[in-house]
């Protein structure tokens, strides 16, 4: 596209900066590349320049001398007509390359609702939407990301999926490609040869059992300290650094807690060296430490401590994302933004907080308000989940009592003179594949309507912020994260009804999603409800290291009101030690000198 039609278009848009390229950082294409690679995140721009694996990805495919990896993201519906109305494809931001040039166009895929961007892009791009009308001369279409455990419900849109740490694999994938290509190899020799990778599954070859790619070592893994600087405010304005990757708690509705063990954890020297690069190289004056529970870290003391003087003089602020109210301290507050803290119990009584396996006790909420308090903080946000399974209305209400307590709790403090705010958040508990709790059935759309105005009357008594999900999100997330392939009928119906952007309230549009169910005789409830465990399940050709049998286990545990300790220090035998041990010979938590012994 020239730079005359790009203004031309661009000046017709909101937010022309979404799409004009030339980011902070932007790496200088090759004109030898054998690779022409584009990533795509199904979203808008500023969502997707607020995901750190994309810019890993980006970054692993740029560092090769042999390949080209460029960006694009969902443009908003301005744009979209825009493009119609011209004649113009969708494009790649750095060097605005019409999508269907490139060899391989690869999509995160981070929650079910994005899955009709998927189809947007692709159509916008000018790429056949089915896999099976593809031929040489197409681009491969593959996909990643923490929804493809179960691949199914996009099986028909998808020439390859990544399942696992994509790291290695997508470097993998990239040699592959340009060794067929040298080799004069053709499109299905390709994918032939991809399916024999570690987490690599093609659809076109068949469910031969994948077995998920796994990062053995995350402290030599790559990182990009010198990622793309958004031109606009993305929605997670800065930098961010991943201190470990997995998680030991084992909360039983949590599948980011089973799919990314075992946990592997950055030394605290690399990520001092890491955050010095993110300052230096993107400007940004906060810094988030990610992870799945960032208090868990080991040493978070001596990593704040090493901290400190560099952020300091630099005038940076450390960020720590949502943690356990377990494992917050006092003295953490004094190092971090005096901004929101954000905890979730996730549910508001005892007896349900040890069905799910949560382990975090009354006083531990308690003790951890009075240190935010005592530190200055006026601002808390608190996350549950309704729905959960043997819930009842008693549970429920308790969420309103403890934020009650809370508020008095504040005002016992006495040493801060703002207003409290407290914000409650309800989301639906949604089963997802490869948890405890991937067998139970989801809440009709009238119990978990009756649970949100039972709560939002109780919470509203005390003048308390309370934000729900819409029930019908919900539902179709449950659906296309336990569904099978007939959800690709259902996926292509909703699209072509105008079905897109789903996870954003305005579009959303539930009478089509009906209505495509209904057109290729599918029922949501297919999906949504309670599964035997004597019965097959639709993704269970993927291994990812946890036998069945040990969720069967923690499941009857749930029911029997009985916890599972934190694996630190002490391996609960959930089958990673064995099916993974081959790859985490020295790296393994297991195995590691820097790991508490017995994490895996």
């Amino acid at each position: 596209m020239t730079d005359t039609k790009l203004r031309k278009i661009l000046s017709r848009v909101d937010k022309p900066s979404r799409y004009c390229g030339g980011e902070l950082n932007t790496p200088k294409m090759k004109d030898d590349a054998e690779l022409d690679f584009l990533l795509c995140f199904p979203d808008i721009y500023e969502v997707a320049m607020s995901n750190l694996g994309i810019k890993i990805l980006y970054g692993i495919l740029n560092n090769r001398p042999d390949t080209n990896c460029e960006s694009a993201y969902a443009p908003w519906s301005d744009m979209a007509a825009v493009l119609r109305e011209e004649n113009e494809p969708l494009f790649s931001s750095e060097t605005r390359r019409p999508m269907n040039e490139f060899d391989i166009i690869g999509f995160s895929m981070q929650y079910e609702l994005s899955y009709t961007g998927m189809l947007y892009m692709l159509e916008l791009g000018r790429v056949k939407l089915l896999s099976r009308e593809r031929g040489e001369g197409d681009p491969i279409v593959m996909a990643g990301g923490p929804c493809v455990v179960n691949p199914l419900p996009l099986a028909d849109f998808v020439d390859l999926f990544s399942i696992g740490d994509g790291e290695n694999t997508l470097d993998e994938l990239a040699s592959l490609y340009v060794e067929n290509k040298r080799l004069g190899g053709s499109r299905s020799d390709f994918l032939k040869k991809a399916s024999l990778i570690d987490g690599v599954y093609v659809p076109s070859v068949g469910k031969n059992g994948v077995r998920r790619a796994v990062i053995p070592d995350l402290d030599s893994a790559y990182f990009p300290t010198a990622a793309q600087v958004p031109n606009i405010e993305a929605v997670h304005n800065r930098a961010v650094l991943e201190i470990f990757r997995g998680c030991t708690r084992g909360c039983r509705f949590c599948q980011a807690g089973f799919i990314y063990r075992p946990v592997r954890e950055r030394s605290v020297d690399t990520i001092v060296k890491y955050s010095k690069e993110l300052i230096d190289n993107c400007g940004f004056d906060e810094i988030s430490l990610s992870s799945l529970s960032t208090c868990d870290y080991p040493d978070l003391r001596g990593l704040l401590k090493e901290l400190k003087p560099l952020t300091d003089s630099r005038r940076v602020t450390i960020a720590l994302p949502s943690t356990r109210v377990d494992s917050f301290e006092a003295e953490f507050v004094e190092q971090s933004r005096k901004g929101s803290l954000t905890f979730a119990p996730e549910a508001g009584t005892q007896r349900l907080r040890d069905v799910i396996n949560k382990n975090v006790t009354e006083e531990n909420i308690f003790t951890s308000m009075r240190n935010a308090f005592g530190k200055g903080y006026a601002s808390v946000k608190l996350y549950f989940m309704i729905g959960l399974p043997t819930e009842t209305d008693e549970d429920l209400l308790a969420i309103a009592d403890l934020a009650g307590r809370i508020k008095q709790i504040y005002r016992e403090c006495g040493s801060n003179k703002k207003r409290l705010t407290i914000t409650v958040s309800a989301s639906t508990f949604v089963p997802k594949p490869f948890t405890p709790f991937q067998w139970e059935r989801q809440i009709s759309r009238e119990e978990i309507r009756h649970k949100q105005e039972l709560l939002k009357s109780a919470l509203g008594k005390i003048r308390v912020n309370f934000n729900y999900h819409n029930s019908d999100m919900s539902i179709l997330e449950a659906a296309f994260a336990r569904g099978d392939e007939r959800l690709g009928a259902v996926l292509l119906s909703a699209y072509k009804k105008g079905c897109v952007f789903d996870s954003w309230g305005e579009f959303f549009d539930a009478d089509k999603w009906k209505s495509a169910f209904d057109e290729c005789g599918v029922s949501p409830e297919e999906f949504t409800r309670e599964y035997s465990e004597d019965e097959t399940l639709a993704w269970s050709f993927v291994d990812v290291g946890v036998d069945e049998e040990y969720f069967k286990k923690e499941r009857a545990k749930s029911r029997a009101g009985e916890t599972t300790p934190d694996c630190r220090g002490n391996c609960r035998l959930c089958g990673l030690q064995k099916s993974r041990k081959d790859a985490f010979k020295n790296s393994c938590a297991l195995h590691s000198k820097r790991s508490l012994p017995g994490k895996c």
